[in-house]
């Protein structure tokens, strides 16, 4: 398991510094913390673990807290859920020990899928840390999660420095949504952003791609047109309507937007690949060949245009190039399979 997307938050690297600052104990238990406490932060949590083991954790909450913490930096929540949660009430109130082991129970219960149960301990600690933009996504997403929707908006507002009844709002909350799939949600936020700002931009480009994820094609067409009424030079709409013309063999005119798309955005390879696709389907080997070595400029580790370009090249008679690129399409699945 990966760390989640706040690997080093802002609190925990003031907290470690501040451990490590503070004048070690004579004893053997705070010596082993203070030993430990460096392993953490040398990303050696695993020898911490080992380390905290020689102890008794019994004997000091401060042993079975910093354990917890080291399960953390080693990617293993559970265990740091399982050491943390019968001692963090044992552990002196304000003390560093105290905020940093609910600061790491809110990410732990969240690593680990229990999103309710870390609403209240990523809630504590955003109180002490507001400007921590990390754990106001992390609070964020877990609103999401658990369909508190009116306190995802809230929090997200708040992140984005915009009015929490705003349209605004509502769709910066369905872009969250839709990153989690929570597509029902998302699309409600997006109507209700509508109702108050018909003229608002991307929120018919998410409403469309909501409807392409559901294959709801022709939803998709109108609702990427009516984002080209309010927002004509946007690359990522024109990109998403030649993809479902080129879905819908319609050849013409998904070259026409995917034309426009580049000319709009030309250092983005998927429309060039498109293009690449669409011009061999027009017997136009030549032209094909032109957008996806454009593509393979931007992305050379893309394996479906070194694909597509193989069979272009086979098309034109240039056998030795085109076992180049498919070997190269063949070595990049095999990267992506490993």
């Amino acid at each position: 398991m990966t760390r989640m997307f706040v690997p080093a938050l802002l609190l925990l690297t003031s907290l470690r510094a501040e451990a490590v600052q503070e004048p070690a104990d004579k004893d053997k238990i705070s010596e082993t913390l203070h030993e430990a406490r460096t392993l953490i932060d040398r990303n050696l949590p695993t020898q911490a673990i080992e380390m905290l083991k020689t102890l008794a954790p019994a004997s000091d909450a401060r042993v079975t807290g910093m354990l917890g913490v080291a399960y953390y930096h080693a990617n293993d929540p559970v265990r740091a859920i399982d050491a943390l949660a019968p001692v963090v009430d044992k552990l002196p109130a304000d003390s560093i020990e105290k905020r940093e082991s609910i600061q790491v129970l809110g990410l732990c219960y969240y690593l680990a899928g229990h999103y309710l149960e870390s609403i209240p301990f990523l809630e504590q600690t955003r109180a002490w840390t507001p400007n921590n933009l990390e754990l106001t996504y992390a609070l964020g997403l877990a609103f999401v999660r658990v369909k508190q929707t009116v306190r995802a908006r809230n929090t997200f507002a708040g992140m984005f420095g915009v009015p929490p009844d705003s349209a605004a709002a509502h769709l910066l909350t369905a872009q969250m949504m839709l990153r989690l799939e929570i597509l029902d949600s998302a699309q409600t936020e997006l109507e209700k952003a509508l109702e108050k700002d018909p003229r608002l931009p991307q929120a018919h480009l998410m409403l469309a791609e909501l409807a392409i994820s559901l294959n709801r094609l022709e939803e998709g067409i109108a609702d990427l047109q009516k984002e080209l009424q309010f927002n004509p030079g946007n690359s990522m709409a024109l990109y998403r309507l030649g993809e479902i013309y080129a879905r819908q063999l319609k050849w013409n005119e998904a070259i026409a937007a995917l034309q426009k798309s580049v000319w709009i955005n030309p250092y983005f390879s998927a429309p060039y690949i498109l293009l690449g696709k669409a011009y061999q389907n027009k017997n136009d080997p030549g032209a094909a060949e032109g957008m996806l070595r454009r593509a393979l400029q931007y992305d050379p580790n893309n394996k479906t245009a070194h694909y597509i370009l193989g069979r272009v090249l086979l098309q034109m008679g240039r056998t030795d190039e085109a076992k180049r690129e498919l070997e190269a399409a063949r070595h990049l699945q095999g990267d992506l399979d490993r």
